[in-house]
């Protein structure tokens, strides 16, 4: 059994005129599955502490917000078995709680402590599209919604991870949720060894490809919920699972830390650039 718990606050994590409630229960949702996703395991049940202003209590946002985290739970078959509802404080906002329970094989979970040099770094479908939204609705102070945005509906991936649980050849795994500067490095310094990645081999989503940082986008921007995984070398890694593209972007390598190689050829250290709590 595998246990995750993953917090969304207003205002940290997402604004009311930004996001719509039915994408904030989505969202708060998918967070807690693509934990088990990278973990391998199979989503069981979901537990949901939600503490909401008095004046949006039992009325149309809650019940949206509601909604697109059930309508999720159904598409994976997770039952929402339990929670609390409090008000929040007064002059605070919305504050979600997820718990997320699954299942794995004994002795299968994928871990971030298993990797060693001369394992390929793998990464699922595509990165950066979540931070174009983000870096939009900064700059206009609004957000439109859109049914297949990245950042307002993201993909837990756990058909995968429950295809890589059950194959021997994986040795690390995690979820690329702070950009994938950041995640790669925990992975790194949580397997003892360090990584080369190659920026032309990072798969770019459309829109952040679009403009003229999308590298920089798909490389620091985070909340991608999608998986970061290593495999042994040799192994037969398909280019599709479950119906997900997967790139194989670098190599594990001795050492400590992670270095980038442009398209010049030039190796650079790849500094953490995504995001980190209490960063000053």
């Amino acid at each position: 059994m595998v246990v995750t718990t993953d917090l969304s606050l207003e205002g940290r994590h997402f604004k009311r005129e930004w996001h719509p409630a039915r994408a904030v229960g989505h969202r708060t949702l998918a967070r807690g599955l693509s934990d088990l996703a990278a973990m391998g395991a199979r989503p069981v049940a979901a537990f949901l502490s939600l503490a909401v202003p008095r004046k949006l209590a039992g009325g149309a946002w809650m019940q949206s917000f509601m909604d697109g985290l059930l309508a999720l739970a159904k598409e994976h078959e997770v039952e929402l078995a339990g929670g609390d509802l409090s008000e929040s404080p007064r002059g605070s906002g919305v504050m979600a709680d997820i718990v997320c329970v699954g299942t794995v094989r004994a002795g299968r979970a994928l871990l971030r402590s298993g990797a060693r040099a001369g394992d390929g770094v793998y990464v699922t479908g595509a990165l950066g599209g979540a931070a174009v939204f983000v870096r939009d609705a900064r700059a206009r102070r609004a957000a439109k919604s859109a049914d297949s945005d990245p950042h307002l509906w993201p993909k837990p991936r756990v058909s995968v991870g429950l295809w890589l649980a059950k194959r021997g050849f994986v040795t690390a795994c995690m979820d690329v949720s702070d950009g994938i500067s950041v995640d790669l490095g925990h992975l790194c310094a949580e397997s003892g060894v360090g990584a080369v990645v190659e920026g032309a081999l990072i798969p770019v989503h459309p829109l952040a490809s679009a403009r003229k940082d999308g590298l920089k986008l798909a490389l620091h921007g985070g909340e991608d919920y999608e998986l970061l995984f290593t495999a042994r070398a040799g192994a037969k890694v398909p280019k599709r699972i479950a119906g997900v593209a997967v790139m194989k972007i670098g190599t594990m390598v001795r050492g400590r830390g992670v270095k980038l190689v442009g398209e010049d050829g030039r190796v650079k250290t790849l500094k953490p650039g995504g995001w980190e709590h209490f960063a000053k």
